[in-house]
């Protein structure tokens, strides 16, 4: 019977993507793992691989479709034998489950920089077809989706079954036929009646969204203007942004820093890596002075969890890279523990491949604090939002020379870096961040306690 071949979620939180090209034809013979198509996420191009063989006996969606609903169908593949023909009428609509049945298998889907996301076919059968939908999927206590066919989860409303408590032997630990078919009758999934009870509950207000689009283009119908359409990425941009300053206590700490001993050490050591073609730069210096600090101040090492804080034992610093229509954060794991030249690498390397949307998910995602530097497009200084689930984000200013009052009471000059602290009041109070803060300036002010 044809196969139907569904839109993959290549991330846990992807809901729609761009079928950006595809890399096959109909009539093209496929074989299992050959590459069928690439799809762009909010963030990065991955590619989708078949997981069965066959024919490609239609195409449904077609290249550059952008806002496909994970789980629509995308196209149809053959078997042996069957012709266009067999294939009858597909439903462009998302499946209702968000899954595969158990004939398909998901694989990890290949990033362009070797990441993987999961997603895979899905093949009809006569008894995955019944007259009632699938129940809609599980959640286990702690809010995680449980994964399980739809197949599975309709043998397991029928007999009684709590999938929660029956542990899958598919792909990625997710639960098939087999698996509820050897489990023994019990109560019904304590999961169904959580979402029974969710769907009683009124729907919690939402925060107002400003004017509708509509009203926006009816208040300038008589000025002229060019409408940009919204990428995937900017779409989340904003989703991420507009959640973070509705929903993050933000509160603001500020310092200057004299920036003329790291100029002059800087210099120094440039010119003796010079042979090796390392050359550091200022926001170099400002990773390392913040993952030192997150050793130093490890209470301030920390994220929000929803209801806990996690404290994370690794500096793991973001490090904000403007690409054309958005940014990404890649994150610079362990950077307590690596050396400038190291350091420096890693972040041009990751620069690089950011705006070349090279990036794997595991590359941008995580961290516990961010850096934001525009001190090279001569701001001075600014206040930067924090990215969740971050604790702080180091807003950092230009080095300006400027007059100051010496220690000994005379006038003279220095370079002045101004920043600023951006910290979520629920992960980080006052006195904790001013610690933080402390600890990166007395870092950059004494450049060399870094290499001790």
């Amino acid at each position: 019977m044809p196969t139907e071949i569904l839109m993959p979620a290549l991330s846990p939180t992807m809901e729609e993507g761009t079928l950006a090209k595809w890399l096959v034809k109909e009539g093209d013979e496929v074989n299992s793992g050959d590459l069928l198509a690439e799809i762009e996420t909010d963030k990065a191009t991955m590619e989708f691989e078949a997981v069965d063989e066959g024919t490609i006996g239609k195409i449904l969606v077609e290249e550059g479709t952008e806002g496909v609903k994970v789980n629509t169908p995308i196209a149809v593949l053959l078997e042996e034998g069957e012709s266009a023909d067999d294939i009858g009428e597909v439903s462009a609509a998302p499946k209702d489950d968000g899954g595969d049945d158990d004939k398909s298998e998901e694989k990890p889907a290949k990033s362009e920089s070797g990441g993987g996301g999961g997603g895979g076919a899905s093949k009809a059968s006569p008894e995955d077809a019944p007259d009632t939908p699938a129940p809609a999927a599980p959640k286990s206590e702690d809010g995680e989706r449980i994964f399980a066919s739809p197949l599975a989860r309709r043998i397991a409303k029928q007999k009684g079954l709590d999938l929660t408590q029956i542990k899958g032997s598919g792909p990625h630990g997710r639960i098939v036929k087999a698996d509820v078919e050897s489990a023994q009758p019990g109560k019904k999934a304590e999961a169904a009646k959580s979402e029974a009870k969710s769907e009683a509950a009124p729907a919690a207000a939402s925060a107002p969204a400003g004017p509708s689009a509509d009203a926006v283009l009816k208040m300038y119908q008589n000025r002229e203007f060019e409408e940009v359409k919204l990428d995937g990425m900017r779409k989340t941009i904003a989703a991420r942004l507009t959640e973070a300053k509705q929903t993050i206590p933000h509160f603001y700490l500020r310092r200057d820093i004299k920036l003329d001993a790291l100029l002059k050490f800087r210099s120094q050591l440039n010119k003796q890596l010079e042979a090796r073609g390392v050359k550091l730069s200022v926001n170099d210096f400002i990773i390392k002075a913040s993952a030192l600090a997150l050793q130093a101040v490890p209470d301030a090492n920390a994220v929000w969890a929803g209801d806990r804080v996690l404290k994370l034992k690794p500096s793991d610093v973001a490090v904000a890279v403007a690409i054309e229509g958005g940014l990404f954060t890649p994150v610079l794991k362990d950077a307590h523990m690596k050396s400038l030249s190291t350091l420096s690498a890693e972040m041009k390397d990751l620069a690089t491949r950011a705006r070349d949307r090279k990036l794997s998910p595991e590359e941008y995602q995580g961290g516990s604090f961010a850096i934001s530097n525009l001190g090279m497009f001569g701001i001075d200084n600014f206040d930067a939002v924090i990215n969740p689930p971050h604790g702080g984000i180091l807003a950092v200013g230009s080095g300006v020379k400027k007059p100051i009052v010496g220690e000994d009471g005379e006038l003279t000059s220095a370079t002045i870096m101004s920043v600023t602290l951006s910290v979520d009041h629920r992960v980080i109070d006052g006195a904790l961040g001013a610690q933080l803060l402390e600890q990166i300036v007395q870092n950059l002010e004494n450049p060399m306690m870094m290499l001790a």
